[in-house]
């Protein structure tokens, strides 16, 4: 008997094993990891609660959550309906399982997860918003209007529901009802791009072009970023033969989005019409390395070639696309012209004689009284004039010369997706620039700006006690899988060399990076105020336990702010630890310690700044930025927050004034907040 309740408990150990992790505290550290956008390194943390404890529901959602941002829907759906089938009465769960459904083209699968969220949260706006546009793409119409009908009952200032409405009518052709849609919207908020966006194309549909490039300007000014925008604007100027603008624009589209297929393919053509044909070539490789199998771009490559000598290269593409289209009759033409000029006269031969016998044909039918098949010399079809474009998913190798618009699904309103990158996160308009922190890795900006230096995080990096050079950034980017890897193994080896030397700064400081950058804040905090302890004037630890500090509040506030979706205790605070608080003392002591070490440390001024914002000082954050800007006359990010600082104590010619030296400095975002001020001041 003794036996036998020794090898039960044998067989139980890996389960209790399993369980002696602190599931709530690594819950905790997955969301932290979630609500900082770091997918890869979150999923790894619920695996291990899912592991310890499988019967809990929100680690399955949070993990279905990060894959959907990292474009694994089916995982996605996955997790989702596990954590639907051990809890069914959380709205949150059926949304997001709905938004990976509609990625997979199951539009009716999400109609019926909405249906459901709709029965515990009636009047939730996003449920709404995705439950119309999967009927719209279901043509569905008269079921959209009413729900859109519906939605607008209970929240009738709400702009995407009238921009819905708009695309509804003009898939039912009612453009007069359509364009009333889209002017109410626009009576409500003149300030939505997508609303200018929206009227743009309606006249663009009505060939109303200089109105469309009009309205484009104005949501071109809302959102600089917008390469649709700026693509259907091209669009507008070369309906009004307006090349160079058409130019222009594609040039801007693909500075912001270089793979943007549509902007190579209409400036390769625009090229090509004003003989840039090198350059033309340029941008037809691109679009053929994104999708090799573009006959039409290939054919476009083929004549270029062939103009600038290539006759080899635009033979082989002349070659490709007959291959693919054997009755395209203008491909053998070119071809055997190509191959003449190489010298091929019996392949050029043969190329002749599918023309004369294609020729033959089409004679015999018009004797017979039959019809030609259709084929017509392609110098008719690009010249007749009834049509200038082509949608993008047309497959029609002869309208190759064609100017290049997006299908009518790629120009919709967009799935609401609240749960993008920050759990309960809502995006606000205006918001500050973030705060700096010393790290190892910085996200690549499209625009260069200045380089933050500072003389101790330099001498620290001479040492060579940290196994990265770290630098100074406040834009942050998540790790990859490899990287996630390499700092875990990191924190072991730290902790091999701490165990052998536990007062030294360095070491700990080194392992704090490793454990802030797996998102661990809590053993960052611990080894940063360790390193304070062996060194009190160690300035990169208090400067980096400030900003985590900091990140502790910010989590904790849009926890707190948050009621979905409910925890087991069901107090709605997703696990949010009372005991955990940070107090802005707390920050603030940090910031001020560092300014003691180095008062000519910029970034420390600039992140108090921050921090008096937070708490609604204003003029104290003004005397921050005002020192931070003095150490450093090229600091943007300072002049950007110091904007928005005057701008919320009423000074708004100095704010815009700040706000204009930050876009001057490479933050282009400005320049929406910009106008939207200047309009209202008028």
């Amino acid at each position: 008997m003794r036996r036998l309740i020794v090898i039960l408990l044998l067989m139980c150990m890996p389960w209790l094993v399993a369980a002696q992790i602190n599931t709530d505290r690594v819950m905790m550290i997955g969301r932290n990891a979630l609500y900082f956008e770091d997918y890869v390194l979150s999923i790894q943390y619920f695996n291990q609660v899912i592991n310890a404890k499988p019967y809990l529901h929100e680690p399955y959602f949070y993990r279905g959550l990060a894959k959907l941002n990292l474009d694994d829907f089916n995982g996605a759906e996955q997790d989702c309906s596990e954590a639907i089938g051990k809890n069914p009465f959380v709205v949150n769960y059926y949304q997001v399982r709905g938004l990976a459904r509609i990625r997979q083209g199951n539009y009716q699968g999400a109609v019926d997860d909405y249906v459901q969220a709709l029965v515990y949260a009636p009047e939730n706006v996003g449920v709404w918003h995705n439950l119309i546009l999967c009927k719209i793409k279901q043509e569905k119409y008269a079921e959209a209007e009413a729900d859109i009908k519906q939605l607008l009952s209970f929240s009738p200032r709400y702009i995407p529901a009238f921009l819905m409405h708009t695309e509804v009518l003009l898939k039912q052709k009612d453009t007069l009802q359509a364009e009333q849609s889209v002017e109410q919207a626009l009576e409500l908020d003149k300030y939505d791009d997508g609303v200018w966006a929206t009227r743009a194309m309606l006249r663009l549909q009505q060939e109303r072009y200089e109105e469309a490039e009009s309205d484009l300007d104005q949501a071109i000014h809302l959102a600089p970023k917008g390469v649709g925008y700026y693509i259907n604007r091209a669009l507008a100027r070369f309906h009004q033969n307006d090349l160079r603008g058409a130019m222009g624009d594609y040039d801007r589209a693909l500075d912001i989005e270089p793979a943007n297929v549509i902007g190579h393919y209409n400036r390769g053509l625009l090229r090509a019409q004003v003989g840039d044909d090198n350059r033309a070539i340029e941008d037809f490789d691109c679009v053929i390395m994104a999708e090799p199998d573009n006959m039409m771009a290939i054919f476009n490559r083929g004549i270029l070639r062939d103009q600038t000598g290539n006759y080899r290269g635009a033979i082989e593409d002349y070659s490709a696309v007959i291959e693919e289209y054997p009755n395209f009759l203008y491909g053998y033409q070119q071809r055997a012209v190509a191959r003449r000029k190489v010298g091929d006269r019996k392949g050029a031969e043969a190329d002749e004689y599918v023309l004369l016998k294609a020729d033959i044909d089409r004679r015999n039918r018009l004797l017979s009284g039959g019809q030609t098949g259709g084929e017509e010399s392609e110098e008719e079809e690009q010249t007749n004039g009834k049509k200038k474009t082509r949608k993008r998913s047309e497959r029609d190798v002869r309208n190759y010369g064609k100017i290049v618009v997006a299908d009518n699904e790629e120009g919709t309103q967009k799935y609401k997706n609240e749960y993008r990158g920050r759990v309960q996160d809502r995006n606000v308009n205006v918001e500050l620039e973030p705060m700096f922190v010393i790290t190892y890795y910085k996200k690549e900006s499209e625009v260069k700006r200045t380089i933050i230096f500072n003389e101790t995080v330099e001498k620290l990096n001479q040492l060579g006690s940290l196994p990265h050079r770290i630098l100074l950034t406040n834009q942050e980017t998540a790790l990859n899988q490899e990287q996630v890897q390499e700092h875990f193994t990191s924190v072991d080896e730290l902790s091999s060399a701490i165990a052998s030397t536990p007062q030294d700064p360095y070491i700990r400081f080194a392992r704090a990076l490793d454990f802030y950058l797996v998102q661990d804040l809590d053993n960052a905090l611990e080894d940063l105020t360790k390193a304070i302890l062996y060194d009190d004037c160690f300035m990169p630890a208090y400067f980096n336990r400030a900003l985590i500090r900091c990140k502790q509040l910010e989590y904790e506030r849009a926890i707190a702010a948050s009621a979905e979706p409910v925890d087991e205790k069901g107090d709605g605070r997703m696990g949010l630890n009372p005991g955990k608080t940070i107090d802005y003392e707390l920050v603030k002591y940090d910031l001020n310690k560092v300014i003691e070490l180095a008062p000519d440390f910029d970034c420390a001024y600039y992140n108090r700044g921050n921090l008096f914002c937070l708490q609604n000082d204003y003029h104290a954050a003004m005397v921050d930025y005002n020192k931070a800007i003095s150490l450093n006359p090229l600091f943007a990010e300072a002049y950007y927050n110091r904007g928005l600082t005057q701008i919320f104590l009423g000074n708004l010619q100095e704010g815009l004034s700040d706000l204009s030296k930050a876009g001057e400095l490479g933050i282009y975002s400005v320049y929406n907040i910009i106008k939207r001020y200047t309009e209202s001041k008028e």
